[in-house]
């Protein structure tokens, strides 16, 4: 298929003339600097916090260029994986007038920053063990021309499953808008991810995050990887500084420190194994999931109860009972030892009380 990114993209968005910040202007980093109307005595914090930060956080995409193989003008870093959604949204949907496939259950800001866009879905559920219904997708595909996006969570958010690669190319080679498929839970997966074929296919967006594995998730970063054309429209829809200089510092120290990173990997991936085998072993457990990230999907007897029930000795888990294929289930995240050791023993608790 012959991908042109200029015939999805809204038209005015091709002409748009972005906002020109004082380190557009100059982006050195040495000299007097009176151009951007910062406060030149100092910040009201120790730290030298008032000049303005990197706009295109440059220092940190080198480093995640080698990382995942990429180039840097194949990057963009988004104030978390939602703004990188939004900006992707308000790049190519007309308002009532274009539309989004969805897949759920999938993760829910697809939905809301469709809505908040004004922009219609068009939802073709998975199959009843979380698959890609193929066949259903390239059905809407043909049938909804004004479609501009289709989002892949892959590992999927709620279920926890990794989609099929090859569903997914298939969608690639026919769809003529754009594919973002959503990896913020690859790192707790097997097997590479789709970064690796963004020169095979102009219309992949990738989606990864800082938040998960990294353990990050208060700095708030997100990655999104396609083509440089598309990474050029969205650094022109953003706001100047959309990443501070704390999160920029930050996240640049630790892209130096890959080691700890696989290791906190590797000890939630012995936890949430462990505590599969646990939950499967309960009379309240009816249904544990297999999962390809740091949570698990569990179904449970009367998850309303159960969630309250946990609320009550203050351990938080999410109710997806009333998200369709996944009713009676709750995702429970992957905690530590003793948070897991906690959790158990009040489900254990719970099904006492209930017999």
């Amino acid at each position: 298929m012959n991908f042109d990114l200029t015939n999805i993209l809204r038209p005015h968005i091709l002409t748009l003339t972005p906002y020109a910040s004082a380190r557009d202007e100059y982006e050195g980093t040495e000299g007097i600097f009176m151009d951007a109307n910062e406060n030149p005595i100092g910040s009201i914090t120790p730290q030298p916090y008032n000049r303005y930060p990197d706009p295109y956080q440059v220092a940190i995409k080198q480093k995640l260029a080698a990382i995942r193989q990429v180039r840097t003008d194949q990057i963009f870093l988004g104030n978390g994986s939602d703004e990188a959604i939004d900006l992707l949204i308000r790049a190519t949907c007309t308002p009532r007038q274009d539309e989004i496939i969805l897949l759920p259950p999938t993760y829910g800001m697809y939905e809301v920053s469709a809505s908040i866009n004004d922009v219609p879905l068009v939802k073709v559920p998975l199959t009843p063990d979380f698959g890609v219904d193929l066949p259903a997708v390239l059905e809407a595909v043909e049938a909804h021309p004004r479609a501009k996006l289709i989002f892949f969570c892959s590992p999927n958010n709620p279920t926890g499953n990794r989609l099929r690669d090859e569903d997914i190319l298939r969608v690639l080679d026919v769809f003529p808008g754009l594919v973002v498929v959503d990896e913020a839970y690859i790192d707790f997966a097997q097997g590479p991810g789709f970064v690796s074929r963004l020169e095979a296919y102009p219309n992949l967006v990738v989606l990864q995050t800082f938040s998960k594995a990294w353990g990050l998730a208060s700095l708030r970063l997100g990655m999104a990887f396609a083509s440089p054309a598309l990474i050029a429209i969205l650094n022109k829809l953003k706001p100047p500084y959309n990443i501070n200089g704390v999160t920029q510092q930050l996240v640049g120290e630790s892209l130096d420190n890959l080691t700890s990173v696989e290791k906190m990997v590797g000890e939630i991936l012995r936890q949430r194994d462990g505590l599969r085998g646990q939950l499967a072993e309960l009379p309240v457990v009816r249904h544990v999931y297999p999962s390809d990230a740091n949570f698990l999907l569990v179904k449970v007897q009367d998850a309303r109860a159960v969630y309250h029930f946990l609320v009550n000795r203050k351990i938080i888990v999410r109710d997806r009972s009333n998200v369709k294929l996944c009713e009676g289930c709750l995702r429970i995240s992957v905690g530590t030892a003793e948070e897991n050791r906690q959790l158990l023993a009040a489900l254990r608790e719970f099904g006492a009380a209930s017999a």
